[in-house]
């Protein structure tokens, strides 16, 4: 009972620290993309890496099929330098990347690989689902970490415009980046909030967590 209250908790603080963030995200987002746009240029750029339909051959380039589009495009947008200054995402090749293309073109990439459909992983690790299954659903109460369900939902399919879809996706492309959040090395979080519930993740959990999301659906 008191976990379930942790999480409902949770999942209402995560709303409103997160609104004021993705408010003017959103409304920057309102006009859509082109789909068959973006299709153009994935197939000849993005698809090399994140595979021409957005289902990746490879756990280290992360699928974006099916992914939300505003998460897409606030990802492009946090990779693009600008002003001359160090982009808030820092990738040596998305970076490099993205740096061509205006936000009309990011808002066409984003629409084309959300409107694709995911190819979803499955868990691997029959020894960690029950310790994966219990953290995602569940967190740990004992040392404040939230059940990550609160925010990205039973099925791991996020909430547009405020939390990513994270079920389906490559355990290691998942576990790589809950690392760089806890490392502090991956910091485009609003309000640090990936970053405090990484850092309160051992390896074992955070290898464990990984794969059970990638059996979501």
């Amino acid at each position: 009972m008191k976990r379930s209250l942790l999480s409902c908790l949770f999942a209402v603080l995560c709303t409103i620290a997160a609104f004021g963030a993705h408010a003017a995200d959103a409304a920057k987002a309102a006009p859509k993309g082109d789909a068959a746009r973006g299709q153009a240029i994935a197939s000849t750029v993005c698809g090399a890496c994140h595979g021409p339909d957005g289902n990746s051959p490879l756990a280290a380039n992360p699928k974006l099929a099916g992914q939300h589009p505003e998460y897409l495009l606030k990802q492009m947008k946090n990779f693009k330098p600008a002003d001359g200054k160090q982009p808030e995402r820092v990738n040596p090749i998305m970076n490099g990347m993205i740096a061509a293309y205006d936000e009309g073109q990011m808002r066409d990439l984003a629409a084309y690989f959300a409107a694709q459909t995911q190819k979803g992983e499955t868990a691997k690790s029959r020894e960690t689902i029950e310790l994966g299954q219990k953290l995602y659903r569940g967190g740990d109460q004992a040392k404040g970490l939230p059940a990550c369900a609160a925010c990205h939902g039973p099925a791991g399919a996020g909430i547009p415009a405020q939390y990513p879809r994270i079920g389906g996706q490559f355990p290691e492309y998942t576990e790589a980046q809950l690392k760089s959040f806890r490392e502090g090395a991956r910091a485009n979080d609003a309000n640090k909030m990936m970053r405090m519930v990484a850092i309160k993740m051992t390896d074992v959990e955070i290898k464990a967590v990984s794969d059970y999301i990638a059996g979501l659906r």
